[in-house]
């Protein structure tokens, strides 16, 4: 599923969470990231076609985990986005429901991710052209009243010339980490870059292997970054 979800016919653009409303082509949708509390059960995002020409998206939700650190989305019937397809003239814009069916109560935060995708117009690809699509992937989040904060518990193994760098989150609500950087005791500093690094979702954990030449094998590492929950400051003992 995860490999199907990857591969397009042509080129896709993934625009994880941010803080402002998505943009790519000629579609755009607001807001990027949905975030219900119990009782509520029901969210809406925005479609809006800002081009000329009409264009058609389909909205799908899949179940989002962490499974060995990495992420993985499978196929659910829990949540459903109604309408599951839309066509958007130009400039029209069209109000798109997610709703969560099931019908046990949320147990901490349950984690979902809803696929935004504009299909290819066929009509315009004769004599050789080529439409690229877009993709949004927004992060969907239904969580109990009384969910426990994020608490993470860092770790950090080098084994030959990777690193593995991994967040333990013992909370039910899941952090958002950018601008991650580790740093040994000798100085030796590696970055995982300035932006999104991803997400330490409630319960799970979240893990980087990169590459480590030159990084210290035992002592003590500092890990430092930003979350949408203040700064991250920690330290974690090498392993391996």
């Amino acid at each position: 599923m995860r490999s199907m979800l990857v591969k397009t016919a042509a080129a896709a653009v993934l625009l994880a969470a941010a803080f402002s409303p998505a943009k790519a082509g000629s579609l755009q949708v607001e807001p990027v990231i949905v975030d219900v509390t119990a009782p509520g059960a029901a969210a809406t995002i925005t479609l809006h076609n800002a081009g000329p020409a009409s264009i058609k998206g389909q909205i799908r939700v899949f179940k989002w985990s962490l499974e060995n650190g990495q992420e993985k989305l499978e196929a659910t019937d829990d949540v459903v986005a109604s309408p599951p397809s839309v066509t958007l003239g130009p400039d029209a814009k069209n109000i798109v429901r997610i709703v969560r069916v099931a019908k046990t109560p949320v147990v901490g935060e349950e984690s979902y991710r809803l696929l935004v995708d504009q299909l290819p117009d066929l009509a315009q690809q004769k004599n050789g052209a080529v439409n690229l699509l877009v993709r949004y992937s927004l992060p969907v989040f239904f969580g109990a009243a009384d969910k426990k904060s994020p608490t993470l518990a860092w770790s950090v193994a080098v084994k030959g010339d990777k690193l593995t760098l991994a967040a333990h989150n013992t909370g039910d609500r899941r952090l958002r980490l950018s601008a991650l950087t580790i740093k040994d005791a000798q100085g030796r500093s590696i970055s995982l870059g300035n932006g999104l690094a991803g997400y330490a979702l409630g319960q799970s954990t979240k893990s980087w292997t990169i590459p480590a030449r030159g990084f210290a094998a035992s002592g003590s590492a500092s890990i430092s970054g930003q979350s949408d929950g203040g700064p991250v400051q920690a330290v974690a003992s090498i392993g391996r």
